[in-house]
């Protein structure tokens, strides 16, 4: 019997039968595949299922138990797998229904907080005047002060859900974000009001965070292009309706039900959550199931025998809490200094959600200044983002998984994350146009449609480019798709924060034609050789990655977790 303590590559993936099952439980000596009937057979040895789950009870004794790995201290090892590649407790085998289950409640969580982020746009100028607030950027930073927290939130929040589980993190960070956004309802001045927007956004990064990972765990490949349309459409989407209804509770009431009113609706999405958000990271899973199954058998320890039930997990890699949380707190640090992927797509990424923000806030001041319409009229023309960004979002997620099925089959079978690209071209195009399209028909005071419709290709535009740049990273680094869109999310949020600041300024020395005009050539520069450098080169980078490497070459795309 050789001492080693990791199993053999057999065992080392999940949704793969592993040579040995019982319930989970899989040995690193001589194995063979799993047969047919409730039993399996190690090395000439055979043992039931039910005898090592406990179902009927046998003599301790008299239990044929399977040889076991002995590491160099003597210790017997046994790896705790999935029972096979059609285990039901697998997040990638649940039924379509609670995987939607999953999809839409992750998604709820991710809408929610950014309505909050902006639903107060509308409303600043009631905020400034009642805290005696005169200079442009400091009323835009209570706006954007919220996503000064998406850019510390995720670099901590994503880890951790990988070290404790998506739903608990996600959960928790929620409750924190709700308590400090009914707070700022109750702020006395602008210092407590920028505070609490700050906190509040540090704990409604979350599910931003976290949500692309949940996407990974549940869906497989040819299967996740429709959930992550659907996800990641929330986080623009929110912020569109936000200032809706945010500019008629400010018209009609005063600008503190505008976080109160969030709160209320959060309440509502955190009650569902406690009922229908389960579990789904596949290494939290399998290490509960260890747990159990080390429960279930004492005798060994009774007897003195030290038994080790590992997760294949910790085949390559310790998951001791101590080990983990330094690694895990760090992985989006060094993903996002070290991945030339993250780096570049979080480049575009960050310049996407920076305009994005700057439209969020300068929406008002365009229809106020320049069409001269009330606080409430101005705010539906946030309705513009939201049909270009949900009627572009619908269309996308029909096509992302068509685009994927069609370049795998020519591929011989064999998938690659650069088939998510192509709906990266026509985003690349349509947001400089939307952009053009805007800025000189607000310019030239030409009828309001003409500026929606501007508007509503932006949205358009950026929806195409974001789903793309999601599941391409999710593809990539999907088992830990959570750091990895935390790391991208850093730039993204840190622009989003940025760009409101500045824009005012813009605005009022260049006007809205040139302004939008630079915008649009950055757009252009970054944005169209994006998916064909990553078409052709991505692969390459992505061979040199520590990280995606190992979902290349040693896990089956259809199985990634």
């Amino acid at each position: 019997m050789s001492a080693a303590h990791t199993p053999p590559e057999s065992t080392s993936r999940l949704g793969r039968p592993s040579a040995a099952v019982a319930n989970g439980a899989t040995n690193v000596a001589q194995q063979k595949e799993p047969n047919s009937s409730n039993t399996s057979t190690v090395a000439g040895s055979e043992w039931t299922r039910r005898d090592l789950e406990g179902d009927v009870e046998v003599p301790p004794d008299d239990r044929r138990k399977p040889p076991m790995e002995r590491n160099l201290e003597g210790e017997e090892i046994v790896w705790v797998d999935w029972d096979g590649p059609n285990d039901p407790e697998n997040p990638k085998n649940w039924p379509y229904k609670r995987k939607w289950a999953a999809t839409l409640i992750v998604s709820a969580f991710t809408f929610i907080s950014p309505v909050s982020s902006s639903m107060v746009a509308p409303a600043t100028a009631e905020v400034a005047r009642q805290f005696g607030m005169t200079n442009s950027a400091l009323i835009a930073m209570t706006v954007s002060v919220f996503l000064l927290g998406y850019t510390v939130g995720p670099l901590f929040l994503g880890p951790l859900s990988e070290l404790y589980g998506r739903s608990i993190v996600i959960q928790l960070s929620n409750l924190f974000y709700l308590a400090w956004n009914i707070g700022c309802g109750f702020a006395q001045n602008k210092n407590q009001l920028i505070a609490f927007r700050f906190l509040a956004g540090l704990g409604g990064s979350a599910p931003l965070a976290i949500g692309g990972g949940v996407m990974g765990d549940v869906w497989r490949p040819e299967e996740r292009g429709k959930a992550i349309a659907i996800y990641s459409l929330a986080p623009l989407l929110g912020p569109v309706l936000g200032p809706v209804c945010g500019g008629w509770i400010a018209e009609k009431s005063t600008w503190r039900w505008v976080f109160w009113a969030t709160s209320i609706v959060d309440v509502a999405i955190q009650t569902l959550g406690l009922f229908f958000l389960q579990e789904t990271f596949g290494p939290v899973l399998l290490e509960r199931k260890a747990k159990a199954i080390r429960k279930r058998n004492t005798a060994d320890a009774e007897k003195g025998r030290a038994v080790i039930y590992k997760t294949v997990f910790e085949s390559k890699e310790t998951r001791s809490v101590q080990e983990i949380f330094g690694r895990a707190l760090f992985r989006p640090f060094r993903l996002f200094a070290l991945e030339p992927i993250v780096q570049l797509l979080g480049l575009y990424m960050a310049f996407i959600y920076g305009v994005f923000y700057l439209f969020l806030t300068t929406i008002p001041a365009i229809f106020a200044n320049v069409y001269h319409q009330s606080p409430g009229i101005a705010g539906l023309n946030y309705i513009a983002l939201g049909i270009g960004l949900t009627l572009a979002s619908q269309v996308n997620a029909r096509m992302l998984d068509k685009y994927y099925k069609y370049f795998k089959k020519r591929n011989g079978g064999h998938g690659e994350p650069e088939f998510r690209l192509p709906s990266m071209i026509p985003g690349t195009i349509i947001l400089p146009f939307g952009l053009l399209l805007s800025g000189w028909c607000a310019q030239h005071h030409l009828h309001w449609i003409s500026t929606d419709i501007g508007i509503m290709f932006v949205g358009a535009g950026m929806i195409l480019n974001f789903q793309a740049i999601q599941t391409y990273l999710v593809d990539s680094f999907t088992l830990h798709a959570a750091s990895a869109l935390a790391a991208a999310s850093f730039l993204r949020s840190l622009a989003g924060f940025g760009f409101p600041l500045f824009a005012p300024v813009m605005f009022h020395k260049l006007g809205y034609g040139k302004g939008n005009t630079i915008l649009a050539v950055v757009s252009i520069v970054l944005g169209c050789p994006a998916p064909w450098l990553f078409w052709t080169y991505g692969k390459r980078i992505r061979m040199s990655s520590s990280y995606a490497t190992a979902q290349v070459h040693k896990e089956p795309e259809s199985d990634l977790t």
